[in-house]
């Protein structure tokens, strides 16, 4: 299809194939905002992450040299026939922040440099450059020289801080000393905690390294990590046996050069190299197996030195009107810009406005009551989206693509007005704003819509409507249909069967709150951003005895994850292979004996090309299915597992419920699956492929075959459809009905609508929450229009 509309006017999209698109072709007007709408699994972030988004980045990272593209993430070409009108593309996503146990809030943004250079200038007593502020740069005295180059505005400097230039022409160099110091705490490393590690969590003293002494997940006998020390100490005595001096060693031993097999290696101590390795990283982002371990081995603890400020002792004695630069880190964002707008110092007059304009783009996107010093490892998926997005307000560029999902996830009714606003913004400094959402606030403020759909996965792909906002209403799809949907107060709610008493409740923001949340019914904890609904959940009910707790954090998994793999499904699947064939169950995973031996089981050859595109092409001796060929001889039900591994979860559910192939073990999963609206999925499709929206309801399919009186869920409807959300209320319905106690924590009206009883924190966030405001029924809540909550919900209902 020809483009229609000048390439300057459009981004001109033709036979677009990622994942499940169906040769796509769609025109998207340049310097508007356009929302993309479809069921979760319809192909919306096929389209606008996968194919614009990576192509755009694809051919910026080719306009760099071969050199620099070889230390860059290598992107394939999307498979679309024709992309055309693209702009340069910046994705706003909800993915966690770094992993550093370093990164702050502050540093993820500009605001910890501006504060340093603000204390270096004005701090008493002065202690020196920025850098003396800094709890990364190590607080050692190091020392250098700098080279200037006399001749006018040519000097230049190599290092420090001051850097002369001589007169005019003078053609001069010369040499003088300086001084490093940084700022970081030289107990805890800059890292505010320190760690006690028990060793009998490490080690199994009774047997020797080849019997698997070292009890750390990834250590096993027969791999080089462990291997290695074989060349300091014995392998084959158990450990309890060893010489102090081995044991030391073992333990706590310097990094030195070692040579095995006639390869040079690297050995160090057990303790260390666990240090480096593994609490190098924010355990709110390591993966389940390894937190796990973490949290059984490693007690953590504030640094007793710096008292978790990360700062060295001069760092933290200069003020700036009594206030340190750790005092600062540690206020309110809004109170932090309060504080700096009362400093009238004509000197730093530029710094203080630049600091300022940040501190205020904080509170207008809605996280003003965080802290500098967050650990950004904590943020949620929205509160990450939000603090990278403060990065693009005050952008100078126009023409950007900016592309955000679902921006509006974690925030209240309330707070999604001004992220519209900040949006309209961006577009209307010439800039083309794509947003994946599903929320109809966010919807209505959209020039331009593409709906894709009409179902999900195999049933979507297909762009189903484009154009402005009223043509959505009249069109006749699924969105459309349900656009204006509005759920009503319930007319009955369910009697509590007794209450779980939460008592003096001080966790972050709460102040010691006393709250009964009722058992036996479906309770709602709502509240703006930061007033304390996951503080109170998650650190009262959660950790009882009984408690079944899904929070947000996310799914991580290779393309050898599926939700087969990732659900236990498998499991069952392949004993029932075995079983009906008289072999293994091994040969049945093609990540074990079955895989084939050319792939590997990964189903694909992968060919690296240096510095140019990684070519990944389907294994011609598996055609693509990652199996050996004698394995798909076997059959259950007259299926191979290949075959099966490609059902949708539907077909898979009916083929496991009864006859030859009847499995209840892998019955009962995949009813949990369809429950949850994941019926489309195949049962081997890699996560790598799942949108977030997907991801979430597979852990809530998980998660649902636990044992518990009592379900904590955190923002089911994150990546929900507005035709999803009924489903929802429905599976929520039925755990109440079966005789749990499900706790929802909330922003979405229509879950709020459906509770049988609300808690209500507030009134606003940060030290503004942290107290109960209501509590009751839904009706009551609307009859005293209690709040924000209870304005936004009574307008949702139209009461």
């Amino acid at each position: 299809m020809p483009a229609t509309a000048d390439s300057h006017d459009v981004i001109h999209v033709e036979g677009a194939r990622e994942n499940n698109l169906k040769d796509v072709d769609v025109e998207i007007p340049k310097r508007r905002l356009t929302v993309f709408t479809g069921v979760s699994g319809s192909g919306k972030s096929s389209l606008v992450f996968d194919t614009i988004a990576a192509e755009s980045q694809r051919m910026i990272n080719e306009t760099y040299p071969a050199f620099v593209q070889g230390f860059m993430p290598t992107l394939a070409r999307p498979d679309v026939d024709l992309l055309e009108g693209l702009t340069t593309a910046i994705i706003v996503g909800q993915e966690p922040m770094g992993a550093n146990v370093r990164s702050t809030v502050g540093t993820a943004t500009d605001a910890n440099a501006m504060l340093r250079i603000l204390f270096s200038r004005l701090g008493d007593p002065h202690i020196g450059s920025p850098q003396a502020f800094a709890f990364n740069i190590p607080s050692v005295q190091a020392t250098g020289t700098i080279t200037v180059q006399r001749g006018g505005r040519a000097g230049r400097k190599a290092g420090g801080e001051d850097g002369a230039t001589g007169g005019k022409g003078s053609g001069q160099t010369e040499t003088r000393a300086f001084s490093v110091l940084g700022g970081m705490c030289p107990r805890c490393e800059g890292t505010g905690t320190v760690s006690d590690i028990a060793i009998d969590q490490l080690v199994d003293e009774s047997r020797s390294l080849d019997q698997g002494a070292i009890t750390v997940p990834g250590y096993t006998a027969d791999g080089w990590a462990v291997r290695v020390f074989g060349a300091v100490v014995p392998s084959d005595v158990p450990v309890r046996d060893f010489t102090p001096e081995q044991r030391e060693e073992f333990l706590y031993g310097a990094p030195r050069k070692v040579r095995m097999d006639s390869i040079n290696l690297t050995c160090e101590g057990l303790v260390p190299k666990i240090q480096k390795s593994m609490l190098s990283k924010d355990v709110a982002s390591m993966q389940p197996h390894i937190r796990a371990f973490v949290e059984r081995a490693v007690v953590f603890r504030t640094c007793p030195e710096c008292d978790g400020t990360r700062l060295a002792p001069p760092a933290r004695s200069s003020r700036i009107r009594g206030v340190s630069i750790a005092d600062a880190c540690a206020m309110q964002i809004t109170d932090l810009a309060a504080w700096v707008r009362g400093l009238a110092e004509p000197s730093v007059a530029p710094l203080l406005r630049s600091l300022g304009h940040l501190l205020d783009s904080f509170v207008e996107i809605g996280l003003g009551y965080l802290s500098l010093n967050r650990p950004s490892g904590t943020l949620s998926g929205g509160e990450a989206q939000r603090t990278r997005m403060i990065r693009h307000l005050g952008s100078s560029l126009t023409d950007i693509t900016y592309v955000f999902d679902e921006p509006t996830i974690g925030l209240h009714p309330h707070d999604i007005a001004r992220m519209n606003t900040l949006l309209l913004r961006l577009r209307d400094k010439g800039n083309t704003v794509l947003v994946v959402e599903h929320k109809p606030e966010a919807i209505a403020i959209a020039d331009h819509v593409v709906d894709l759909g009409p179902g999900a996965g195999s049933a979507g792909g297909e762009v189903v409507y484009a154009g402005e906002l009223a043509g959505l209403r009249a069109s006749g799809t699924l969105t459309g249909r349900h656009l204006d949907d509005r759920a009503r107060l319930k007319e009955t709610v369910r009697e509590r069967t007794g209450v779980i008493e939460v008592r003096g409740a001080s966790t972050h923001n709460l102040v010691r709150v006393d709250v009964d949340v009722p058992t036996g019914v479906l309770v709602v904890v709502t509240g703006v951003a930061g007033s304390g609904k996951s503080s109170l959940i998650h650190g009262s009910v959660s950790p009882l005895d009984g408690v079944v707790s899904i929070d947000q954090t996310a799914i991580r998994g290779s393309r050898r994850s599926s939700p087969a793999t990732y659900t236990g499904l498998l499991e069952p699947i392949r004993k029932a292979f075995a079983k009906a064939n008289g072999v293994k169950p091994a040969l049945f995973s093609a990540n074990s004996e079955g895989a084939c031996p050319v792939c590997k089981g990964a189903g694909v050859i992968v060919t690296e090309l240096g510095f140019m595109e990684t070519v990944e092409s389907p294994c011609e001796e598996c055609e693509g299915r990652g199996f050996d060929a004698r394995v798909l001889g076997y059959l259950l039900g007259g299926k191979n597992i290949s075959e099966v591994l490609a059902m949708p979860v539907t077909e898979a559910e009916q083929f496991f419920a009864s006859g030859e192939a009847k499995v209840p073990g892998a019955h009962a999963v995949l009813t949990r699956l369809a429950d949850v609206g994941l019926g489309y999925l195949t049962i081997g499709q890699p996560l790598t492929t799942l949108s977030g929206g997907e991801r979430q309801r597979l852990k809530l399919a998980v998660h649902m075959g636990d044992k518990g009186d009592v379900i904590v869920l955190d923002e089911p409807t994150s990546g929900l459809h507005l035709a999803d959300v009924a489903a929802l209320l429905g599976l929520l319905d039925q755990l109440v009905d079966a005789g749990r106690t499900v706790i929802v924590i909330e922003h979405h009206q229509a879950v709020m609508a459906h509770a049988d009883w609300i808690i209500d924190l507030g009134p606003g966030a940060g030290h503004d929450g942290g107290r109960v405001v209501f509590e009751g029924t839904p009706a009551e809540l609307v009859a005293a229009r209690a709040g924000l909550t209870g304005e936004h919900l009574a307008e949702y209902v139209g009461v």
